[in-house]
């Protein structure tokens, strides 16, 4: 994985960009409801060109000012990702706070690509200073950085989160609009039809197989225990363990759904989820993106930088292990599995600042 996240290279919007003031942070169920009725309009002749008839993104960014995380809020979230009850905002619960705004940008009437359909294949977040529940927010998100994939176009929708005019986190989601912006399927792509390749994308379709360091699991607190750094079966009781196993029940999208506002229903039932292609729902990406980064525990500090990047998604209900690894001190590496089949979810890393 690169050592310098894209959550760190970039700073503030793109040249030019120009920043729009929303009244109130925008509600996710008419955002999606807007961003339906723009992909039906995308398939249309004619419909989301661009400039000149070539695809270009919106150079708006979008401002919500006065965000203030609500303490119920927060201690749902809390407690279905398994963090720890604290005043500090985690950068997967900055995340939701964010999503909205970045949304918003994503079903304006110029954003060149359809929502339905976008894959998100890779996360990149950097907390660079505490946030706590008392803190009043301001949010920004856009988009930049629209380029080709072998299967249609990839973006990256960066949001920042400022308190007292400094920039405090900065979040970088990276999608995949599949055969979008003019490239045609080929044969090779035969293989994403499948029902449960929602990813299989990520740039460069890397298969993490877990540590390249040699180092040993990294041990912490609240899971169960698989093995012990020092290969002696005992792990100090302050300490969280090497492997972490996810039993995730049916409604486990719900509950995300609810924390989150993401409803999308792919997420919600076995039902709805069969409508799109998939045998039963499947886990919210930052769902388990967050739950990872939660195993990883106090030992990533309180600023750090936070990666993933998505592969099969996670049939719901279904079990989990979670492999952490931390190859130098203060720098984790983990990697969410199949119990049986070994096939890999998602491959992350936690590095402290």
């Amino acid at each position: 994985m690169a050592s310098v996240p894209r959550s760190r290279e970039i700073s503030g919007p793109p040249s030019g960009t120009r920043v729009q003031a929303l009244a109130e942070v925008p509600r996710l169920g008419g955002l999606y409801l807007r961003g339906a009725a723009g992909s039906a309009r995308s398939r249309l002749p004619g419909g989301r060109r661009g400039v000149g008839g070539r695809p270009a993104l919106p150079s708006v960014a979008y401002r919500a000012s006065g965000v203030r995380a609500d303490v119920a809020h927060l201690t749902a979230y809390q407690h279905l990702l398994h963090e720890t009850g604290a005043d500090a905002l985690p950068s997967g619960y900055l995340h939701v706070l964010a999503f909205p705004v970045a949304t918003a940008v994503m079903v304006r009437d110029d954003f060149p690509l359809p929502l339905l359909g976008m894959v998100h294949v890779a996360n990149a977040a950097s907390l660079l200073r505490p946030v706590s529940v008392g803190d009043e927010l301001e949010v920004t998100a856009w988009t930049q950085d629209l380029r080709p994939h072998r299967r249609g176009s990839q973006l990256d929708v960066v949001a920042e989160v400022a308190v007292d005019g400094e920039v405090a986190w900065r979040g970088v989601s990276t999608y995949l609009a599949k055969h979008a912006a003019g490239s045609a399927p080929g044969d090779g792509d035969r293989a994403d039809r499948s029902p449960d390749a929602e990813v299989g994308a990520s740039t460069g379709d890397r298969g993490f197989q877990g540590s390249t360091s040699g180092a040993a699991p990294y041990l912490g607190e609240g899971s169960d225990v698989v093995g012990s750094r020092d290969g002696s079966g005992e792990v100090p009781s302050s300490e969280p363990a090497g492997s972490v196993v996810w039993k995730l029940p049916a409604g486990v999208g719900r509950e995300y759904g609810a924390v989150s506002g993401d409803r999308n229903p792919i997420h919600m039932s076995a039902l709805s989820a069969k409508a799109f292609g998939f045998p039963r729902a499947i886990a919210h990406g930052m769902y388990t993106a967050a739950r990872a980064l939660a195993d990883v525990g106090p030992r990533r500090g309180q600023t750090y930088d936070w990666t993933v990047e998505f592969a099969k998604p996670v049939l719901l209900p279904g079990t989990v292990t979670v492999e952490i690894a931390e190859p130098q001190r203060g720098s984790f590496e983990y990697t969410a599995r199949h119990p049986r089949s070994g096939k890999t979810h998602l491959t992350g890393s936690v590095t402290r600042i």
